[in-house]
């Protein structure tokens, strides 16, 4: 327990610098990906696998893994590419994302690398809305490509936007109309998504991609004579995103004596006791595993109408 905890502290030492861990790895021989390392369990060498009947096509099979089944997915296939070949000589890469364990198929994996925020850009204009890509930055002269996980399991086990619509009532419809919140998230799968159920609610949603450009519309406002924390109930962030991480937004916003008052749900596909002890570190209100529309609902709810539950 001692070296978990110690791991812990060595992880929040990060917050609010701005800070990644990548495991970088490929898919083909040339091409450089990245993934964060808060969401992997484990690498291991492609184990034996188990074919599903009626699977998704970029399923490979099911593991087991330390008494668990754990769906493998072929990366190269899920983004577009060909199938890697040779498969029990390649690597997979063991994820927690929205509190569910899945291995992803690569072909090598090569290290870890520990770099700013500030050097994690968006896709470039003009990709596209089919592209896979959530993120891209510079390494050693090479070009490191960021996917977009929640898009790939988003189609290969598509979520539903729907919740218990026993919790809108009639007095939190009237509240709802009078709400707006703002939701910040680099991937437009998770966009759509927070925006689909909070639109079920009745609550106006205002959109952004990044935490940089979050706080400069919020300073914007202020700029304006307009208050934050007047015009916007509540923000849900992303954690990872280009440029500014969630975690650094929540602390920007906190020193703010004119932001640091606004409600602050970090809402992630991230999970576990690093992200519990970040958010406190960090002072946000609370945090969210993605997507759970009926949890998400619920918090929300209880903001814009606190007698709801009562």
């Amino acid at each position: 327990m001692a070296g978990v905890m110690e791991s812990v502290n060595q992880r929040t030492q990060l917050v609010g610098q701005n800070r990644l861990e990548l495991l970088l790895f490929k898919l083909g021989e040339n091409q450089v990906y990245g993934i964060n390392v808060f969401k992997v369990k484990e690498v291991l060498q492609c184990p034996p696998l188990s074919h599903i009947p009626k699977s998704h096509r970029v399923v490979c099979g099911v593991a087991h893994i330390r008494g668990g089944t754990i769906p493998i997915m072929d990366l190269s296939l899920a983004t577009g590419s060909a199938p890697l070949e040779d498969i029990k000589n390649k690597f997979v890469i063991i994820t927690e994302y929205n509190m569910k364990t899945q291995g992803f198929l690569v072909n090598n994996v090569e290290r870890i690398i520990n770099m700013n925020w500030e050097m994690i850009q968006p896709p470039p204009k003009g990709t596209g809305n089919d592209h896979y890509l959530t993120a891209v930055t510079k390494y050693d002269g090479k070009l490191i490509e960021i996917i977009d996980v929640e898009k790939i399991l988003s189609e290969v086990a598509p979520v539903e936007e729907n919740f218990d619509q026993d919790l809108i009532t009639e007095e939190v419809s009237k509240k709802a109309e009078s709400a707006e919140v703002l939701i910040v998230d680099d991937s437009n799968i998770a966009r759509k998504q927070i925006i689909k159920t909070l639109e079920k609610i009745g609550v106006k949603v205002t959109a952004m991609n990044d935490g940089k450009v979050a706080l400069d519309h919020l300073l914007d406002l202020i700029d304006q004579g307009i208050d934050p924390k007047e015009k916007y109930t509540m923000i849900i962030s992303d954690i990872e995103m280009p440029e500014m991480d969630g975690y650094t937004l929540t602390t920007e916003i906190r020193s703010n004596d004119m932001l640091k008052d606004i409600h602050i749900i970090l809402h992630t596909s991230l999970s576990g006791v690093f992200n519990k002890a970040m958010v406190q570190k960090v002072g946000a209100d609370d945090f969210l595993a993605k997507f759970q529309p009926e949890n998400l609902a619920k918090v929300v709810i209880e903001k814009i109408n606190p007698s709801n539950n009562h």
